[in-house]
């Protein structure tokens, strides 16, 4: 389980520029959430991921993970149980690397804690089984500089990265959204089938809100750096389009 108690962000504090960006946020995700993040853009969503992640410090409040205290861990020992997809595709893969390379980049990193782009006979194996899965024909194109792939191919692989030793807690960065329609769809239908198969605990930040209804068991709005509805289950099956735009006029 991940929990935030009454947690602040406030970047320059003490200046004229200082800024708020989240204001006393708590919220406890459970084991197997998988949790979609709706809100006006300056809303906090981003800055949440960066307190989870730990690429940002608090100014107050406290961060657990399964209970230990986690506020003060540094984001590269975080990332040992936390895996981040962002919206362009460029931000989680290394352009003039391969497929196999990206990939063993990041097996690496999680599996054995420091990175390294040799591709061992095993791992290109098990990098073709997974790539399999997606049904994109990706694996057979190992050696292709991912640059050289399509934005939804690229995403995939990067999505693929994110997963290859399952994190404790998987965030998505709107990651579908500098994807044509169709790409964005099916990038969306893999991360379903990969979060369920994998049993990650996920977030999702997106600005559609057909997707935060469709996708996840729970949906969190929020507002001003702060949540301000978390509808679960049962409440969010019930939820239609209009019923959210109200929630942008807070």
């Amino acid at each position: 389980m991940l929990e935030l108690k009454d947690v602040s962000v406030i970047f320059n504090q003490g200046t004229q520029l200082e800024k708020v960006a989240l204001h006393d946020m708590s919220c406890k995700i459970q084991d197997g959430d998988f949790i979609t993040l709706l809100g006006s853009n300056g809303a906090g969503k981003s800055t949440l991921f960066n307190v989870i992640s730990g690429s940002v410090e608090v100014s107050q409040g406290s961060v657990y993970m399964d209970g230990i205290d986690i506020t003060n861990e540094k984001e590269h020992v975080r990332a040992k149980n936390i895996g981040r997809l962002f919206q362009n595709p460029e931000h989680g893969t290394a352009k003039h690397l391969t497929v196999e390379e990206n990939l063993a980049l990041a097996y690496s990193a999680r599996k054995r804690g420091l990175f390294s782009l040799a591709v061992h006979k095993e791992d290109r194996e098990y990098f073709k089984e997974k790539l399999r899965t997606l049904d994109m024909g990706l694996e057979d194109r190992l050696k292709t500089p991912i640059g050289l792939l399509s934005g939804g191919q690229r995403q995939a692989v990067a999505l693929m990265m994110a997963v290859l030793n399952p994190p404790k807690i998987l965030l998505l960065d709107e990651h579908t959204a500098a994807l044509d329609p169709k790409s964005a769809k099916k990038i969306l239908r893999i991360t379903n089938e990969l979060i369920e198969k994998e049993h990650i605990t996920a977030l999702m930040i997106t600005h559609n809100i057909n997707d935060a209804l469709v996708n996840g068991n729970r949906l969190f709005i929020m507002n001003d750096g702060t949540l301000i509805q978390d509808f679960e289950t049962e409440r969010k099956k019930q939820l239609k389009p209009a019923d959210i735009l109200n929630y942008y006029e807070v």
